[in-house]
């Protein structure tokens, strides 16, 4: 049984003077209330209370037990306020992790403006772009593009990504235009570091995945640097739509195989399989859900 149910249990007899009185109001049998004190003097090893057919008092060391007890007690209670208070109301600092190219678009903006709905809930942003470990850094949510293999995550789908195969027009005209996935084989690919020293990129053909070897001119663990290497005509670039979408209507980056590209890229929120999360992660999960804007799609080819 629990030590702080046998203490609160002994303080209820003690205030009280009764072991009846605190078996009411304690909702329990006064034989239990008995049992409960009778295992805590065992624990202490003395005597806690003087018992009688009529009364029940305390001794030395039950007196200086109840004495003691009493700002632990208090501390509990308020500290039992304060935890309850998290699960009800969204307060307290909430720590996010998310891929460093997030911190250059919509996610800061986002933050923000949750902020302004709730503010008593801080915020601690980790950018990286390696998967971290989410119990072992205290990690409250991670935002993470792409499937994630993870049972010991709970993963919530925050946004489908379109993904685009595209290259300058000058690189395009230069190479020609693959019509099939395999094509790429034969051209210059710019990719992301991750790949390592064998990237592979996956499409989707006649409903099953195609990895495709490419030839790496050059690999990153950035898509920025990517792309203005690509806009130099240097390479392609595969990548999440949103990242490239303004080049793309502007004319400097032409798409291309948009059929075949894998449709099972998300922007993701994870997180640690709990079954009482806080109100300000449970806050922040719908908010997410609702608020994030409105991507750009690729054009088709």
């Amino acid at each position: 049984m629990d030590s702080f149910d046998l203490l609160k249990t002994f303080r209820e007899v003690a205030t009280l003077g009764s072991f009846s009185r605190a078996a009411k109001r304690l909702d329990m049998s006064k034989a239990t209330v008995s049992k409960y004190v009778a295992e805590l003097e065992t624990r202490f090893g003395v005597r806690l209370l003087n018992r009688s057919t009529r009364s029940v008092s305390l001794t030395d060391a039950g007196a200086l037990l109840l004495e003691r007890s009493t700002p632990v007690m208090e501390m509990v209670a308020l500290t039992q306020a304060e935890i309850q208070e998290h699960a009800s109301r969204p307060t307290g600092r909430l720590r996010i992790s998310a891929p460093h190219g997030m911190g250059q678009g919509d996610l800061p903006t986002l933050l923000a403006q949750f902020m302004g709905y709730y503010p008593d809930v801080s915020i601690s942003l980790h950018l990286s772009n390696r998967t971290v470990d989410m119990a072992e850094e205290a990690i409250d949510v991670a935002l993470r593009f792409g499937p994630i293999a993870d049972d010991n995550l709970i993963v919530r789908k925050l946004l489908q990504m379109p993904l685009v195969v595209c290259a300058s027009p000058r690189y395009w005209k230069k190479h020609g235009t693959p019509e099939h996935p395999s094509d790429l084989a034969g051209h210059d690919a710019l990719t992301h570091s991750r790949l390592g020293t064998h990237p592979q990129w996956r499409f989707d053909v006649e409903g099953k995945p195609l990895d495709v070897s490419v030839k790496s001119r050059m690999d990153a663990t950035e898509a920025g640097p990517l792309i203005v290497v690509a806009l130099h005509g240097f390479g392609v670039v595969y990548m999440p739509a949103l990242l490239v979408q303004p080049h793309i209507d502007r004319g400097e980056l032409v798409p291309v195989l948009q059929p075949y590209v894998r449709s099972d890229m998300w922007l993701s929120a994870a997180y640690l399989q709990r079954r009482h999360n806080s109100a300000a992660l449970k806050a922040l999960l719908d908010f997410l859900q609702t608020r994030i804007g409105t991507r750009a799609k690729p054009s088709k080819k």
